[in-house]
């Protein structure tokens, strides 16, 4: 079966031990392309048809660097119905992959995770840190939204812990992403990799049935409803980003400059 995995699309897929461990290696900083976003779902839709795989890891080739989020080139002058195709890509497909899976997955964060960085991260089952990673939703920075955030973030964090670090955009270091429960646990930079390595074991020596109903059983329980609201959070991130503030957010980052907002 072709899952569209392809040497070049700055994602790899490997596995031992009955682990999948989904790479991300696109330098510098892993910026997203829509070959990425289709590479790490068709890496999940294949982990979830092996039956040798037991859990899964994603985490990044690239040291202190995570994920960066999208690819702002792609924002730039595009028609809302190019932006909608890449958001439907990284909001609902990668969903729909982490819901398919059938198996836990780990995000293992050693590096910066913003924006559609944290959108990867936080689709996993669990999320493990190493004390350097760093975390933020910089998108209102930038003119646009983090909209898929509006909706699984104040279940976490809770609502006005979440207003503020989606609307200030500022950066968030390890610890507090923990104090916040937005992650599981906080190793050493050196560790990260065997912590992963561990909790992964671990869940792969369960009984897989049991694993597959039981998280299935899980996502029901808390995740219900949360398809439709992604696809609204998608209408809701196209609407802003074709936007002439949006477009003039996003020439400023690239240009490296300050935004000139109109009133």
């Amino acid at each position: 079966m072709d899952f569209g995995l392809r040497p070049d699309c700055g994602v790899s897929y490997a596995v031992f031990d009955r682990i999948a461990r989904i790479t991300l290696n696109c330098p510098p900083v892993n910026a997203l392309t829509l070959d990425m976003v289709r590479a790490v779902a068709a890496a999940l839709r294949r982990a979830a048809a092996d039956e040798a795989v037991r859990a899964v890891i994603l985490t990044s080739a690239l040291p202190r660097r995570f994920c960066a989020g999208l690819d702002l080139d792609l924002l730039l002058g595009q028609s809302s119905k190019a932006i909608r195709e890449l958001l439907q890509a990284l909001y609902l497909d990668l969903h729909d992959a982490q819901r398919g899976l059938g198996k836990p997955s780990i995000a293992a964060v050693g590096g910066a995770a913003r924006g559609g960085g944290m959108t990867l991260a936080i689709s996993c089952d669990v999320i493990l840190a190493g004390r350097g990673a760093s975390f933020g939703y910089p998108e209102i920075d930038i003119g646009v939204l983090p909209a898929i955030h509006f909706v699984h973030l104040p279940r976490i964090v809770g609502r006005h812990r979440a207003f503020e670090l989606l609307f200030s955009g500022r950066s968030f270091g390890a610890q507090e992403a923990f104090d916040l429960g937005l992650v599981s646990k906080v190793v050493a930079d050196a560790e990260l990799d065997d912590a992963a390595c561990a909790l992964a074991r671990n869940f792969a020596g369960k009984a897989p049935a049991v694993m597959r109903r039981g998280r299935a059983a899980f996502m029901r329980q808390n995740d219900g409803g949360e398809r439709r609201r992604i696809a609204d959070a998608i209408e809701d991130f196209c609407r802003v980003a074709a936007s002439e503030a949006a477009q003039e957010g996003i020439r400023a980052f690239i240009e490296k400059r300050k935004p000139n907002w109109q009133s």
